[in-house]
């Protein structure tokens, strides 16, 4: 949709929501309401709770803008109610938020497609673990690391089991690759420059991606380039392979011979101060506002 249009349309910018990560939906929505206002749009908050569909219909709005992260917000359920209101959306469609977001789904999909992905298995709290350490121990349907451990010997498996399962929804148990972390941003098909994730302490977790000074970000990565093309081909296949739209960010492992590994798909990439893919859309002569501008444009219905 075209600048012009949507400067006519009233936007809301759905931020907040009820899961895990509402504090940080609440930082990247009132970024995103900032960038809005500045570029001339006629934008408005809207906390995303239960009254959504109420607030939707009072405020007269044209155009969602979401700005939510984890379950209710990245998982496809708001994006199915839009498509039910008729209100045009930013970001991937219900199946393609749906699948991201379920990570064990997401794997298979991937896997189907050929895209390389660590090694994995579902644990449904029956079956014994038959991967052997070092393990990553995952919910399958959070984001922002929320209970992920790395399990490097058989005694630490049982509570990284317990503390995955307490969030519902199935726990993923995969591979660990030793290696660099990369991520790649994607914004409708393009692939921004590749980021180098080096944590100061441990892994990327939540204290890491959300504190000052925890982590440090290389973009773009400092990696041989026959690398940085395979990674990046390997996310684009990812992005495609679940009918993503719009902005995602893939995040790989880079093994130590270079060969990438697909992690996940994150189909509404945070876009705080600290956040990935505002870094690669600036390494990649995008500006903040530009950046959201241009998330806002590929706003529509019917993703399916």
């Amino acid at each position: 949709m075209r600048p012009g249009v949507l400067k006519k349309k009233k936007i809301g910018v759905l931020m907040g929501g009820t899961s895990e990560e509402r504090e940080i939906s609440l930082k990247t929505g009132r970024a995103v309401l900032g960038a809005l206002l500045e570029r001339g749009y006629r934008a408005v908050a809207i906390d995303a709770g239960k009254d959504l569909p109420a607030r939707l219909r009072a405020g007269k709005i044209e155009t969602a803008f979401i700005a939510l992260h984890g379950r209710f917000g990245e998982d496809g359920c708001v994006q199915g109610l839009l498509e039910v209101m008729g209100v045009p959306y930013t970001g991937s469609g219900v199946l393609a938020s749906g699948m991201a977001m379920d990570k064990a789904i997401a794997k298979k999909i991937m896997e189907a497609h050929g895209v390389s992905t660590p090694r994995s298995m579902i644990h449904d709290g029956k079956r014994a673990v038959t991967l052997r350490p070092p393990l990553v121990v995952k919910p399958a349907c959070q984001g922002s690391a929320i209970g992920v451990s790395i399990v490097r010997s058989s005694r630490g498996l049982k509570r990284a089991l317990e503390l995955a399962s307490s969030f519902g929804g199935g726990v993923l148990v995969e591979k660990y690759i030793e290696g660099r972390e990369i991520t790649i941003g994607i914004l409708d098909g393009k692939v921004l420059p590749t980021i180098e994730i080096r944590p100061r302490k441990g892994f990327y977790d939540y204290k890491a991606k959300y504190t000052k000074g925890m982590t440090d970000f290389l973009v773009p990565a400092p990696i041989p380039k026959a690398v940085d093309r395979r990674a990046a081909r390997e996310a684009l296949a990812a992005y495609r392979a679940l009918g993503c739209r719009g902005a995602a960010r893939v995040d790989l492992m880079l093994g130590k011979s270079g060969t990438p590994y697909v992690l996940e798909v994150n189909t509404v990439p945070g876009m705080t101060e600290l956040s990935l893919l505002p870094r690669a859309a600036q390494a990649a002569g995008m500006d903040y506002p530009a950046l959201v501008e241009g998330i806002l444009k590929g706003a529509g219905l019917n993703k399916f």
